[in-house]
């Protein structure tokens, strides 16, 4: 009987296929992937700005959101430069270090995200319940404590997955079906007992973002009895109206994540190719997005916006 001889070797290059079922149609996808990039870089570049050089929006809700545009800048840069590499230029391939880097920025992006998203619903939760407390509550030195622990948070959390990936000897097939590196996926080409990751990516995912879509609820529940509780209706308006925007980006950024995940564990029978295209779109269209959305909503950032652009406007 044939012995495989395959274990004493670990492939340290790996080919990514990009979207695969549609390399025919690599030229036509780029497309969106490169206005989706370049708005999300441009949208979350020019928040930054005004936030961070406008004085009147250092506030703690505009602090937030300078913040959760840096992680959209680089959550969209860890990915889309290398998807449009493989569609323009067929550069798919990647060594295994650098495979772990990007996956390790993607998935400590991500959870930043998700934390961010809970302490904005934490901001709003004050601002309404609190309103009188709201600056004494949130200084800039409270801010800077909340931003650095999801920061410790997210690179904690996600750090170990590089050792648990490289004690691994990857034998099998070195070609990746994807856009992109990602923990569990790439774990799956090793010849080596894998359980340890998928246990610990299990428990990455219930202690941070399971836990933040949990805290994020009964925030809302709360802030839901206080605003019903305002004798005013234009009180109210006003209050459930200055969560609108968080409201939408919430949606946003867990509705596809959570589709894309029913869709990985119990669509069996979806085409491969349509599992890659959710997963890139949770990468894509939130950063595109949310910049957009708080542009429109928010008005101290839509006068902003338009003095930049049209200065003669104003």
């Amino acid at each position: 009987m044939p012995t495989l001889n395959l274990t004493s070797d670990s492939h340290t290059i790996f080919h990514l296929l990009g979207i695969p079922g549609l390399e025919d149609q690599h030229m036509w996808i780029s497309i969106p992937f490169f206005i989706s990039y370049a708005i999300a870089l441009v949208g979350n570049s020019l928040l930054i700005f005004i936030i961070l050089t406008k004085r009147s929006l250092h506030e703690p809700m505009y602090l937030f959101l300078c913040m959760l545009a840096g992680a959209d800048v680089v959550l969209s840069t860890s990915t889309v430069p290398q998807a449009l590499a493989i569609f323009w230029f067929h550069a798919g391939e990647i060594s295994l270090d650098r495979c772990i880097t990007q996956l390790f920025f993607i998935h400590s992006t991500f959870i930043s995200e998700s934390g961010i998203l809970l302490v904005m619903a934490f901001d709003r939760y004050i601002a309404i319940c609190y309103p009188l407390r709201y600056t004494t509550i949130l200084t800039n030195s409270l801010i800077g404590k909340i931003g650095s622990a999801i920061f410790l948070r997210s690179y904690g959390t996600i750090f170990p997955i590089i050792f648990l990936l490289k004690r691994l000897t990857f034998c099998r097939n070195n070609n990746l079906p994807h856009t992109g590196c990602e923990h569990i996926g790439l774990a799956k080409f090793s010849c080596d007992d894998i359980r340890v990751n998928i246990w610990y990516g299990f428990f990455v995912l219930m202690s941070t973002v399971t836990l933040d879509v949990i805290l994020i609820f009964i925030s809302y529940m709360l802030i839901l009895r206080a605003v019903f509780h305002i004798p005013s209706q234009d009180a109210r308006h006003k209050a459930l109206n200055t969560c609108g925007s968080h409201v939408c980006v919430i949606i946003l950024f867990y509705g596809p994540g959570i589709f894309s995940v029913l869709t990985e564990r119990f669509g069996h029978h979806i085409a491969p190719h349509i599992h890659v295209l959710l997963a890139n779109i949770c990468i894509l269209v939130p950063p595109m997005l949310n910049p957009i959305i708080y542009g429109v909503k928010t008005k101290q950032i839509r006068d902003q916006v338009i003095h930049i652009l049209f200065p003669k406007v104003i």
